[in-house]
């Protein structure tokens, strides 16, 4: 066992010190030629895609035969529309301005210096995720394009097909100034490697684990190397006295009904108590005839009597699925107390034509992304004009929200003198 247990540390710190030198040799390279190899690892894709569903069969039959559910098969699968898809989403990121030496601020000192701020890749990424292949070439793409190396170590579900998505990559990279290393995927299944990667604070930058809750609190919990977190998505919608019904309706039913398996969609709905029995007869008519469990708090189900009582459990559950929590407040301010108790500092929205209220939301709610009459999905990178992105972080360091490029990089400072000594 001994002996097994050092092989896999072994195998660790070879991906770690690979992906180090790599990340130097990535991080002078120029946007031409970053963006020549990402359309290449494009092209390749769209050209391999006969042999990318192949290896994909081989994870469907074997998820079949484990008796993986109807959901996560459909999250494994590719076709070859689903390769092209892979594929445009390179080429979007092409498209994306390069923030990598972009500098964001500069100044002149009393004694003449010119101190400025640069932006420079993070290093190196280990990224942790589940299920979809798509992610190991959006999770490449967007690390490649802000100039940082990558280990990705994707769920063992989809191991033949992040395997093959990753050699198509690094064949494009074997073809170009860009070090095959600046891509590496784990070709280990034993969930012991991904720990020894976890200690490796020497090489590894930055752990981005994406996937159920229980994957991102025990990456957390084992890491030494810094980790952008996003435990769950526990959305609100607030609908104010001074709000809009009609549109409240419209807001309401795309943020739970619209795609209900996402981080973005609505898990609560919070009713100020003054149109609520107005509003909510026929809103949660109209959810149920959609599918939509409703659970209420006691004057939810006094309005819409049937429904189940909600419990203190649901007011901090992530459903992923058609089941919504409802409760009837008193004012705003009983509704941000809510959020600040059960929510995750994901997304929140209040619906409202009072421009002070919106404004004091706004203020006050402290989630990656607060909207004013606008669906909760749009807590999105490319809905957010950020082209794509990695994940969404709900820590506050060193990112909050979506991550595109720039949530890739961090500043230097840069200095320009023409003589000056410190006196």
């Amino acid at each position: 066992m001994s002996g097994t247990n050092d092989k896999i540390k072994q195998e660790a710190l070879r991906l770690g010190k690979q992906a180090k030198v790599a990340a130097r040799l990535l991080a002078p390279l120029s946007s031409a030629e970053k963006n020549r190899t990402l359309l290449l690892m494009a092209g390749k894709l769209e050209a391999q895609s006969t042999f990318l569903v192949e290896e994909n069969n081989k994870d469907i039959e074997f998820a079949k035969e484990n008796g993986v559910s109807t959901a996560v098969l459909d999250r494994i699968a590719l076709d070859a529309g689903r390769v092209h898809a892979m594929a445009k989403g390179l080429r979007e990121v092409v498209a994306l301005p390069d923030p990598v030496r972009e500098v964001t601020k500069m100044w002149r000192r009393p004694n003449g210096l010119q101190v400025g701020r640069m932006r420079i890749p993070l290093g190196v990424i280990g990224m942790i995720y589940e299920a979809r292949p798509n992610v190991t070439a959006d999770a490449a793409a967007l690390c490649l394009k802000s100039g940082n190396a990558v280990i990705l170590r994707g769920g063992s579900e989809a191991h033949h097909s992040n395997q093959a998505i990753g050699a198509v990559l690094r064949q494009a990279c074997a073809e170009t100034r860009v070090p095959q290393d600046a891509v590496q995927v784990v070709q280990h299944k034993d969930r012991a490697l991904v720990n020894e990667l976890l200690q490796l604070e020497q090489y590894i930058d930055l752990i981005i684990p994406r996937g159920g809750e229980e994957l991102i609190r025990a990456v957390v919990a084992n890491s030494k190397v810094p980790v952008i977190k996003h435990y769950k998505g526990v959305c609100h919608v607030y609908v104010d006295a001074d709000a809009s019904l009609e549109m409240a309706e419209r807001i309401c039913f795309n943020a739970k009904v619209q795609r209900p398996s996402v981080c973005n969609a609505m898990e609560t709905l919070l009713v100020h108590e003054a149109i609520a029995a107005k509003f909510l007869p026929p809103m949660i008519a109209k959810f149920q005839t959609a599918g939509v469990e409703v659970r209420g708090c006691e004057k939810t189900r006094a309005l819409a009597p049937g429904i189940k009582p909600a419990s203190d459990a649901d007011w901090t559950e992530e459903y992923l699925d058609l089941i919504l929590a409802v409760r009837i407040v008193k004012d705003m301010d009983q509704a941000i107390d809510h959020i600040e108790r059960y929510g995750s500092e994901h997304t929140e929205t209040i619906v409202t034509t009072n421009y002070q209220k919106s404004r004091e939301f706004i203020d006050r709610v402290n989630s990656s992304a607060v909207m004013v009459n606008a669906s909760t999905r749009f807590n999105d990178g490319g809905e957010l004009g950020l082209g794509a992105e990695i994940g969404i972080s709900t820590s506050k360091i060193h990112a909050f929200g979506p991550m595109g490029l720039e949530e890739l990089t961090t500043t230097k400072f840069i200095v320009f003198g023409d003589g000056q000594i410190r006196e």
